[in-house]
Protein backbone atom coordinates (compact mmCIF):
# COMPACT_ATOMS: atom_id res chain seq x y z
CA UNK A 1 0.00 0.00 0.00
CA UNK A 2 1.45 3.54 -0.78
CA UNK A 3 1.83 6.14 1.69
CA UNK A 4 0.76 9.14 1.62
CA UNK A 5 2.88 11.70 3.01
CA UNK A 6 2.06 14.02 5.98
CA UNK A 7 3.53 17.06 6.55
CA UNK A 8 2.94 19.27 9.95
CA UNK A 9 2.42 23.13 9.28
CA UNK A 10 3.34 24.97 12.61
CA UNK A 11 2.44 28.43 12.89
CA UNK A 12 3.98 29.75 15.98
CA UNK A 13 2.39 33.16 16.79
CA UNK A 14 0.78 34.82 20.01
CA UNK A 15 -1.53 37.24 17.86
CA UNK A 16 -2.31 34.90 14.73
CA UNK A 17 -2.80 32.21 17.41
CA UNK A 18 -5.18 34.74 19.12
CA UNK A 19 -7.15 35.92 15.73
CA UNK A 20 -5.53 39.31 16.65
CA UNK A 21 -3.53 38.98 13.10
CA UNK A 22 -3.94 36.88 10.05
CA UNK A 23 -1.87 33.68 10.18
CA UNK A 24 0.11 34.49 6.42
CA UNK A 25 3.05 32.17 7.00
CA UNK A 26 1.31 28.87 7.39
CA UNK A 27 -0.66 29.22 4.03
CA UNK A 28 2.45 30.46 2.36
CA UNK A 29 4.13 27.28 3.75
CA UNK A 30 1.55 25.33 2.45
CA UNK A 31 1.16 26.91 -1.19
CA UNK A 32 4.74 26.17 -1.64
CA UNK A 33 4.74 22.41 -0.84
CA UNK A 34 1.15 22.76 -3.37
CA UNK A 35 3.52 24.40 -6.00
CA UNK A 36 6.21 21.85 -5.92
CA UNK A 37 5.19 18.66 -4.69
CA UNK A 38 4.36 15.89 -7.41
CA UNK A 39 3.74 13.16 -5.15
CA UNK A 40 -0.02 13.22 -2.77
CA UNK A 41 0.54 14.13 0.15
CA UNK A 42 -2.01 15.88 3.49
CA UNK A 43 -1.12 18.59 5.25
CA UNK A 44 -1.65 19.36 9.04
CA UNK A 45 -1.76 22.55 10.06
CA UNK A 46 -1.68 24.06 14.03
CA UNK A 47 -0.96 28.28 14.65
CA UNK A 48 -0.03 28.03 18.44
CA UNK A 49 1.19 30.63 20.45
CA UNK A 50 4.61 31.72 21.11
CA UNK A 51 4.66 28.88 24.23
CA UNK A 52 7.96 26.61 24.53
CA UNK A 53 6.15 23.45 26.22
CA UNK A 54 2.98 23.95 23.70
CA UNK A 55 5.49 24.28 20.48
CA UNK A 56 7.20 21.36 22.18
CA UNK A 57 4.08 19.25 22.65
CA UNK A 58 2.73 20.07 19.26
CA UNK A 59 5.93 18.96 17.51
CA UNK A 60 5.66 15.68 19.70
CA UNK A 61 1.99 15.34 18.56
CA UNK A 62 2.92 15.75 14.89
CA UNK A 63 5.87 13.41 14.76
CA UNK A 64 4.37 10.68 17.18
CA UNK A 65 0.63 10.32 16.90
CA UNK A 66 -0.05 11.99 13.07
CA UNK A 67 2.81 10.68 11.57
CA UNK A 68 4.52 13.75 9.50
CA UNK A 69 7.08 12.68 7.63
CA UNK A 70 8.32 16.51 7.81
CA UNK A 71 7.28 19.41 9.46
CA UNK A 72 7.68 22.94 8.92
CA UNK A 73 7.30 25.69 11.21
CA UNK A 74 7.44 29.35 10.65
CA UNK A 75 8.07 32.29 13.25
CA UNK A 76 9.44 32.24 16.64
CA UNK A 77 12.81 31.94 15.26
CA UNK A 78 14.04 35.16 16.14
CA UNK A 79 16.06 36.83 18.93
CA UNK A 80 12.68 38.52 20.98
CA UNK A 81 12.20 37.45 24.33
CA UNK A 82 8.98 35.07 23.15
CA UNK A 83 10.98 33.56 20.25
CA UNK A 84 11.50 29.96 21.29
CA UNK A 85 10.86 27.76 18.38
CA UNK A 86 14.21 26.41 18.03
CA UNK A 87 14.67 26.09 21.62
CA UNK A 88 11.70 23.88 21.25
CA UNK A 89 12.72 21.97 18.46
CA UNK A 90 15.89 21.35 19.63
CA UNK A 91 14.17 19.68 22.75
CA UNK A 92 12.22 17.67 21.10
CA UNK A 93 14.89 16.24 18.41
CA UNK A 94 17.18 13.22 19.05
CA UNK A 95 19.64 14.64 15.96
CA UNK A 96 20.33 18.18 15.04
CA UNK A 97 21.05 19.20 11.40
CA UNK A 98 22.86 22.27 11.48
CA UNK A 99 23.57 22.75 8.12
CA UNK A 100 19.64 23.74 7.56
CA UNK A 101 19.54 27.16 9.38
CA UNK A 102 23.02 27.44 7.98
CA UNK A 103 22.32 27.56 4.13
CA UNK A 104 18.87 29.65 5.31
CA UNK A 105 20.60 32.46 6.89
CA UNK A 106 22.90 32.50 4.01
CA UNK A 107 20.26 32.63 1.31
CA UNK A 108 18.34 35.50 3.60
CA UNK A 109 21.51 37.73 3.87
CA UNK A 110 21.12 38.09 0.14
CA UNK A 111 18.13 39.93 0.78
CA UNK A 112 18.41 41.72 4.04
CA UNK A 113 21.31 42.21 6.54
CA UNK A 114 19.05 40.96 9.47
CA UNK A 115 19.27 37.65 8.11
CA UNK A 116 21.99 37.13 11.00
CA UNK A 117 19.50 37.45 13.76
CA UNK A 118 17.77 34.65 12.50
CA UNK A 119 17.86 31.15 14.42
CA UNK A 120 16.33 28.75 12.04
CA UNK A 121 17.96 25.29 12.92
CA UNK A 122 16.27 21.81 11.79
CA UNK A 123 16.73 18.10 13.38
CA UNK A 124 15.32 14.99 13.49
CA UNK A 125 12.65 13.45 15.86
CA UNK A 126 11.96 9.78 14.89
CA UNK A 127 11.16 9.14 11.04
CA UNK A 128 10.21 13.12 10.79
CA UNK A 129 12.19 16.37 9.94
CA UNK A 130 11.24 19.28 11.47
CA UNK A 131 12.85 22.61 10.16
CA UNK A 132 12.29 25.99 11.34
CA UNK A 133 11.31 28.56 8.40
CA UNK A 134 11.72 32.40 9.04
CA UNK A 135 7.80 34.10 9.50
CA UNK A 136 8.10 36.14 6.11
CA UNK A 137 6.45 34.79 3.65
CA UNK A 138 8.73 35.42 0.67
CA UNK A 139 11.45 34.41 3.10
CA UNK A 140 9.77 31.48 3.55
CA UNK A 141 10.16 30.38 -0.31
CA UNK A 142 13.71 31.63 -0.13
CA UNK A 143 14.49 29.25 2.33
CA UNK A 144 12.41 26.17 1.22
CA UNK A 145 13.75 26.57 -2.59
CA UNK A 146 16.98 26.69 -0.63
CA UNK A 147 17.11 23.56 1.09
CA UNK A 148 14.42 21.70 -0.37
CA UNK A 149 16.85 20.08 -2.71
CA UNK A 150 18.01 17.96 0.53
CA UNK A 151 14.66 16.98 2.11
CA UNK A 152 13.34 13.98 0.11
CA UNK A 153 16.56 12.29 0.72
CA UNK A 154 17.08 13.41 4.47
CA UNK A 155 13.34 11.85 4.53
CA UNK A 156 14.37 8.59 2.69
CA UNK A 157 17.61 8.44 5.22
CA UNK A 158 15.19 8.35 8.36
CA UNK A 159 12.45 6.12 6.78
CA UNK A 160 10.05 8.73 6.25
CA UNK A 161 7.44 9.19 3.85
CA UNK A 162 8.72 9.54 -0.20
CA UNK A 163 8.44 13.13 -1.26
CA UNK A 164 8.59 14.00 -4.92
CA UNK A 165 9.22 17.80 -6.54
CA UNK A 166 7.93 18.86 -9.97
CA UNK A 167 11.41 19.65 -11.40
CA UNK A 168 10.71 22.50 -12.99
CA UNK A 169 9.85 23.96 -9.90
CA UNK A 170 12.12 22.28 -7.65
CA UNK A 171 15.30 20.17 -8.46
CA UNK A 172 15.66 17.70 -5.66
CA UNK A 173 18.77 15.59 -5.16
CA UNK A 174 18.81 11.32 -4.53
CA UNK A 175 22.21 9.49 -5.01
CA UNK A 176 21.53 7.27 -7.79
CA UNK A 177 21.21 4.12 -5.49
CA UNK A 178 18.27 5.32 -4.08
CA UNK A 179 15.24 3.39 -4.34
CA UNK A 180 11.77 4.98 -4.53
CA UNK A 181 9.30 3.06 -2.09
CA UNK A 182 7.18 0.51 -3.84
CA UNK A 183 3.35 1.15 -4.38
Amino acid sequence: MKMTARIGFVTVSDRASSGEYEDKGGPAMQAWFTRVLSNEWEAVARVIPDEQAQIEQTLIELVDREGCSLIVTTGGTGPALRDVTPEATEAVCEKMMPGFGELMRAESLKFVPTAILSRQTAGIRGKSLIINLPGKPSAIDDCLNAVFPAVPYCIDLIEGAWLEADPAQCKVFRPAHAKKQSA
